[in-house]
């Protein structure tokens, strides 16, 4: 008994020490945006190409695997620039390994010197909620995205589901009542053995058969649902991304975002610009961390999350012997625990009385693939 209370004590306490973290983060962000406004610097730059982010639902290779290889890269110092003066890459720092050491502390499986999973570079799935009611919604959304470089949404495909679970037979027999405000048009689909009339009536999840109980112990699709547009408003994150050739034979690269829809909070942001072989950016200033691999011709871009109270940020470096198109396409990614579609989980209740059921609820939103090309 002592174990588990020490368990569950241990458990509390890290969850506190992760969103204090989370905390401290967002006001740094705030607190350099500050610095980069009054050192006469705007966050918006000059250009015509608009760019927007978020990805999707097809298979296809992700940045784990534009990232993660046997042999030793040559990883660069993640850094915080908070002048305009410009900034080397240099070699490994103090700074990664506290990086480092802080991701071990929290539990994560680190190949040095490279992260091996995060979710950052990988933009898998967050993990699943630890503690979770007998009675269990979860609500997976999965964007995919390909945006040209002078601007235009090539393609954009959301899917998402609702996922059931019940632990208990005595919550078998329910309803859930859901909310939706969706203007846009997305295609909702419910299960076979679910009331459509019901859904579509009063908004309300439950079987053809009132009698009949949910599965236990299995986690059963109960709604999904399928978007496919064009429309650049539809971009929850744009990208204004302007690489211009200079006097020295190089480029000047100035990459901009900006978050369009407000009500979402995006969390570990991730940004993989290519660069020409051989070529060592020269980072002037950054929101955000960011750190250069030699072997991989990249410069990382991170930003542990991006939300309503700073929703814009930038990245301005220059790289020799290059020419514009060398720094295309641009992968991105970042997962939420906001939903995309305005559709949202209010009440579970017993089919008999009505009577309101203990329930959690997951929200999950995760960009699969982003590209601008």
């Amino acid at each position: 008994m002592k174990g588990k209370v020490y368990q569950a004590v241990r458990k509390t306490q890290e969850r506190e020490a992760k969103n204090k973290m989370r905390e401290k983060a967002k006001e740094l962000q705030r607190q350099k945006l500050e610095a980069f406004k009054k050192g006469g610097k705007s966050p918006m730059f000059s250009g015509t190409s608009g760019f927007g982010s978020n990805a999707g639902y097809n298979p296809i290779p992700n940045i784990e695997s534009l990232l993660l290889r046997d042999e030793e890269p040559s990883y660069m110092s993640v850094s915080k620039p908070t002048t305009n003066k410009a900034m080397k890459l240099g070699s490994k720092s103090k700074d990664v390994e506290s990086f480092v050491d802080q991701l071990k502390n929290e539990g994560e499986i680190v190949q040095a010197p490279m992260l091996k999973k995060s979710n950052v570079i990988s933009g898998k799935l967050p993990p699943p909620m630890e503690n979770v009611e007998d009675v269990h919604l979860r609500q997976e959304e999965r964007l995919s995205l390909k945006v040209g470089r002078d601007g235009g949404v090539q393609s954009l495909e959301l899917h998402g589901l609702v996922t059931l679970r019940i632990a208990d037979e005595r919550w078998g027999r329910i309803r859930v009542q859901l909310e939706n405000k969706d203007e846009r048009g997305i295609q909702l689909q419910t299960h076979p053995n679910v009331d459509k009339e019901l859904f579509k009536l009063k908004s309300q999840i439950g079987l053809k058969n009132p009698l009949k109980p949910f599965p236990l112990h299995t986690d059963v699709g109960v709604l999904k649902w399928r978007y496919q547009t064009q429309d650049e408003t539809s971009i929850p994150l744009t990208f204004n991304c302007w690489p211009s050739e200079n006097a020295d034979g190089g480029c000047d690269v100035n990459i901009e975002y900006e978050l369009e829809h407000e009500h979402m909070e995006l969390n570990d942001v991730s940004i993989v610009i290519p660069l020409p072989l051989g070529s060592s950016p020269v980072v002037s200033e950054c929101y955000g961390d960011y750190c250069y691999d030699a072997r991989k011709n990249i410069l990382l871009w991170t930003l542990p999350i991006i939300d309503s109270s700073v929703k814009s940020g930038f990245l301005e470096f220059s790289v020799p012997s290059s020419v514009p198109s060398d720094f295309f396409p641009l992968n991105i990614s970042f997962t939420s625990k906001t939903s995309y579609a305005d559709l949202k989980i209010t009440d579970v209740q017993l089919v008999e009385d009505g009577t309101p059921v203990k329930h959690s609820i997951e929200t999950v939103f995760m960009v699969e693939k982003y590209e601008i090309v």
